[in-house]
């Protein structure tokens, strides 16, 4: 089965063509990183506009790359929550009218639910049940993959996500957008011991996240040497930060594994990129034998490919969307959002 994929959820146009939920056949995306760059993170607007601009253009590269044409695919599938609404009406619109255009099934797919199936792409031999550690700019989540569109949350962030902290401190650094990989980078060689970060826990909630006060503290921390005219080691403070974003995401991700058994552990999501991350995810899953997926860093960040993958098992357990099928802002993983018509 063939299914032409639109991602369209924040600051990327995206279009590809995915084999059976497992087999890339192509793979467009078409970056606003540069345009945003200018604003220190993602206009909505002019994310919406540049979607406009992109998609046609997007989905033909995809069918060239594939070597077919639209009507020759089986179904089409457009990420339809969560992320900024009118980014996500531009794929999701594009996406049902396309479908409508050449009779074909039109499929709904999580964004989240998305960046999980990279690894299906990557890992053709993962089955769920898994337990996933999902990091990206606006979700900090573990989540228990029962099935292919079964999920179950058993922790999260109270506040920000661990991809909008990296923003957030690289933007105060000075580090500029997207914060990720600049933090990533200005951390080699860093001396992570310089600078002591807070590495917060939430009391009754071993398995919950919070990185609001992380943030709030190497904020404090620049704005206090700029007052007193001190040199800010960036590369010391950018490394103290890494650590203690992966010293709250990797022990609950071990306590989850202890709990519930599960011996498969994936990560997902951009922040899946940062090499302080998949190092300890590494020496995590050797501690406990477990096997680890971690996808390539191509498949880390939003992609359509990853839409397709998710788009074929929502496919078969009948989750199809309709002409009135909606776009959402925000959607809890578990939901089937092809339900929510309107």
């Amino acid at each position: 089965m063939k299914i032409l994929a639109i991602e369209s959820s924040c600051d990327e146009t995206a279009a590809a063509i995915i084999q059976d939920g497992r087999k890339i056949l192509s793979s467009i995306v078409d970056s606003q990183v540069e345009t945003h760059a200018l604003y220190g993170g993602v206009v909505p607007e002019i994310a919406s506009r540049r979607h406009m601009e992109a998609i046609v253009r997007v989905t033909d590269l995809a069918c060239q790359q594939a070597g077919i044409q639209p009507p020759q695919v089986d179904a089409v599938a457009a990420t339809c929550a969560p992320g900024l609404i009118g980014a996500l009406l531009v794929g999701a619109n594009f996406g049902k009218a396309l479908a409508f255009s050449l009779s074909k099934p039109f499929i709904p797919v999580h964004h989240i639910r998305g960046h999980i199936a990279a690894n299906y792409l990557a890992f053709p031999a993962l089955k769920p049940p898994f337990l996933t550690l999902v990091v990206s700019g606006g979700h900090s989540l573990l989540v228990l993959v029962k099935d292919y569109t079964a999920f179950e949350i058993l922790g999260g962030t109270r506040d920000d996500a661990a991809g909008e902290a990296f923003d957030k401190v690289a933007r105060v650094l000075g580090a500029g957008y997207p914060g990720g990989p600049k933090i990533d980078s200005m951390a080699q060689g860093g001396d992570a011991s310089k600078y002591k970060l807070p590495h917060a826990k939430v009391k009754d909630a071993p398995l919950d996240f919070s990185f609001s006060g992380l943030k709030t503290a190497v904020i404090n921390l620049a704005h206090n040497a700029a007052q007193k005219g001190e040199t800010l080691d960036k590369s010391a403070l950018a490394a103290a930060f890494c650590h203690a974003v992966v010293d709250t995401l990797v022990p609950r991700l071990e306590l989850a594994a202890k709990q519930t058994g599960i011996q498969q552990i994936v990560c997902a999501g951009g922040v899946a990129a940062n090499s302080w991350l998949r190092q300890a995810l590494q020496a995590m899953a050797e501690k406990l034998g477990a096997s680890l997926y971690l996808p390539p860093l191509s498949l880390c960040g939003d992609n359509a490919a990853m839409i397709g993958s998710q788009a074929y098992y929502e496919y078969l357990a009948g989750n199809i969307g309709t002409t009135l099928q909606n776009a959402f802002a925000t959607a809890e993983i578990q939901e089937n959002i092809c339900v929510k018509i309107s």
